[in-house]
């Protein structure tokens, strides 16, 4: 048997459920695309999946596929005037003369959520006491990491309950008995509001614009999506010639950027001037932006609804996008907000 044999062998090939629940971080990026600000985006959580997995080592016997993000609290940095929102900003490094330098703005948030992560088990850490030794290593690990640019803090004292503690579980076998492990994984995750893609809104709204407007672009559609709309309609019941009224909307629908698209060729190390790493090759890129939607945990059917994965496409890469499975069921009488 060759080498290779036995390193596929001895490979993760075991499905399991990791939860990491109830993190604090403290000033994450809130400003996650030149056109967003808010939650951090997915690929913040899809880097620390890579980064975590990386620090652990193929020693750990754990490889990671998809990740889900619950939030449960959300405190943005800002001053709050009337309509208006303002971060709390720092001046610093100072200049050689002791004057402040010019601000790049960089906006801050303290959240509290929880991460579902999918993964892969070697054979030798099966066990109840391995996957407890693993879990262990991976919130240790974890702990002196950067979420999203923010800190990720200590747990409270009084929230250290059963309930806070990270579980690996190993993936139940047959339909049934893995929608009831589900349920119960998300009940652990309540209150709080899981973020699932919803591509499709983007495209409903693109064909309905463009039976009006047949120039009509995603981008007009994505705007379109990421404001509330009112319009007026004929009032014959009050003395007011129109009625305003607001559009409904399918939820808590809101703009997340969901990965990148290339805008170069890649060049070379080492040939691009000012480069961060000279030593690494280097393309040039710009954001990819869809829509997404808040969704308590309840209300997700299967893990599928949950996990986030990234898809590179192009021989060459030339897109790297951050994909989610969550398909809505379509209910006429459905709860809009």
């Amino acid at each position: 048997m060759s080498s290779e044999t036995l390193n596929t062998a001895n490979a993760p090939q075991h499905p399991a459920l990791l939860l990491l629940p109830r993190i604090r971080v403290q000033n994450a990026n809130a400003i996650s695309s030149p056109m967003t600000w808010g939650f951090p985006a997915m690929t913040a959580f899809l880097g620390l999946m890579t980064g975590l997995e990386r620090r652990l080592g193929a020693e750990a016997g754990i490889a990671f596929r998809a990740v889900g993000v619950v939030c449960h609290g959300f405190e943005p940095q800002v001053t709050t005037d009337g309509y208006t929102r303002a971060f709390h900003l720092t001046r610093n490094p100072v200049l050689a003369d002791g004057s402040t330098a010019g601000i790049v703005e960089e906006g801050r948030v303290h959240l509290e959520l929880s991460l579902v992560l999918d993964v892969l088990l070697r054979q030798d850490q099966l066990g109840e006491a391995q996957r407890q030794a693993l879990v262990d290593l991976v919130a240790h690990t974890l702990a002196g990491m950067r979420l999203a640019g923010g800190s990720v803090m200590p747990a409270l004292p009084m929230t250290q309950t059963r309930r806070s503690k990270p579980t690996l579980e190993l993936m139940a076998e047959g339909d049934e008995s893995r929608s009831k492990q589900f349920r119960q994984l998300m009940r652990r995750c309540l209150p709080g509001f899981a973020l699932v893609s919803r591509d499709d809104l983007l495209q409903q709204r693109l064909a309905a614009m463009q039976l009006n407007a047949q120039d009509a672009t995603v981008l007009d559609a994505w705007l379109d999506l990421s404001r509330w709309n009112h319009h007026a309609s004929p009032d014959v019941t009050q003395d007011s010639p129109n009625l305003w009224q607001t559009d409904a909307r399918a939820g808590w629908i809101v703009p997340i950027p969901v990965g990148y698209a290339a805008l170069s060729e890649l060049h070379p190390a080492g040939t691009v001037r000012n480069a961060r790493d000279a030593h690494t090759a280097l393309r040039f890129v710009e954001p990819l932006w869809s829509m997404g939607q808040w969704v308590s945990p309840h209300r997700l059917k299967n893990i599928d609804d949950l996990l986030w994965y990234a898809s590179a496409e192009g021989a060459v890469q030339t897109e790297y996008r951050c994909c989610n499975d969550y398909a809505p069921e379509l209910l006429a009488d459905q709860a809009t907000v």
